[in-house]
């Protein structure tokens, strides 16, 4: 077991959360922009990329796409040895980096996607660029977020929180499938975990997750150290507060735009449209949303925060979908040419 990797296995004591050293100030409101619906998709749960071309990979009804810029879905991972899950649960997915792994002699696979599997075996799928899916690694709780290390920090792992009991556990998988426990005492977490840029002030390389329910934007450390990073503002409970997030990638401007799904859940307050979503790039600057920022919507109306962090952090409500939006996952963008 390489340094990191030991590193990582010594802190799955729980941790406490410590409130930020900086609380984030909130900003605004300003007059929001509109998420729109881009591209109708059965059962669309979650998106990841965009990958090498410019494609994105949707989980959608148990299944996988690519989707183009253009919006045209291709089916991928379909026949013997491809992928399928059940009905009903989240099955986030993303795509890892390439970038050789802390502790090991390898990388994760080009063009992999890892999608969690909840239910009575939760785990990690590897879904490989041949449309060839296998179990990757087995995790000890209920899947809640996936994400990949892209700045290193947490040695370019593949990020998993996994509810267990009252707690969260974080945990980094390695390109090996091992598994090595970050922390097992963090708060609720659930959606779309994402890992900060260098950039993103004192939370540079850090975890990022949501908190629903308090509404609350958690940051964890390597150490298995947990702060809160921002209160978002926002309306919070089950099925209502933040739940979506992802950072504006380098390079972005006014020919891109960010992503969402909208999940359509029957027999709920906000029933969803089986759609992905679009927030357009001019909208999102003129809001004032740049490189390195991240964007946070809730799961009831896609009510969209930006937080700027840099030597102090600063909140603005920015953005909002329909009231019957059900959004979901991940945020995705493209970078000029959306």
């Amino acid at each position: 077991m390489g340094s990191l990797a030991l590193a990582l296995a010594l802190t799955a004591c729980a941790s406490s959360v410590r409130p930020a050293s900086a609380p984030a100030t909130r900003v605004g409101p300003a007059l929001p922009a509109h998420w729109v619906r881009f591209r109708h998709v059965d059962g669309v749960v979650d998106l990841a990329g965009p990958r090498a071309g410019g494609s994105f990979v949707v989980a959608a009804a148990g299944r996988l796409f690519t989707m183009s810029r253009a919006g045209a879905l291709t089916p991928f991972a379909r026949g013997p040895g491809g992928y399928a899950t059940a009905l009903g649960p989240e099955p986030y997915i993303t795509v890892a980096g390439q970038d050789r792994v802390a502790g090991t002699h390898c990388s994760f696979p080009s063009g992999t996607i890892f999608a969690m599997q909840p239910g009575g075996h939760p785990g990690v799928i590897a879904i490989g660029a041949n449309g060839q899916a296998r179990r990757f690694a087995n995790l000890p709780g209920s899947p809640t977020g996936i994400t990949a290390d892209s700045t290193g920090r947490f040695g370019h792992m593949l990020l998993v929180t996994a509810r267990q009991h009252a707690a969260t556990a974080v945990l980094a998988i390695d390109c090996a499938g091992r598994v090595h426990p970050i922390t097992t005492g963090a708060p609720a977490m659930e959606g779309g975990i994402a890992v900060a840029p260098a950039s993103f002030g004192r939370y540079g390389g850090d975890l990022i997750a949501p908190n629903e329910t308090s509404g609350r934007l958690y940051a964890v450390r390597p150490d298995g150290t947990v702060v809160t990073l921002a209160v978002s503002g926002l309306p919070h409970g089950g099925d209502i507060g933040v739940e979506s997030a992802g950072f504006v990638p380098s390079g972005f401007g006014a020919g891109g735009a960010a992503y969402l799904a909208d999940r359509y859940s029957p027999h709920n307050r906000h029933p969803g449209t089986n759609s992905i979503l679009r927030l357009p790039g001019p909208q999102l600057i003129k809001a004032g949303a740049r490189p390195g920022d991240l964007l946070v919507a809730t799961e009831g109306s896609a009510r969209t925060i930006v937080v700027h962090c840099a030597s102090s952090c600063t909140v603005r409500y920015i953005a909002a979908g329909l009231a019957t939006t059900h959004a979901e996952g991940h945020i995705a963008f493209t970078g000029q040419a959306g």
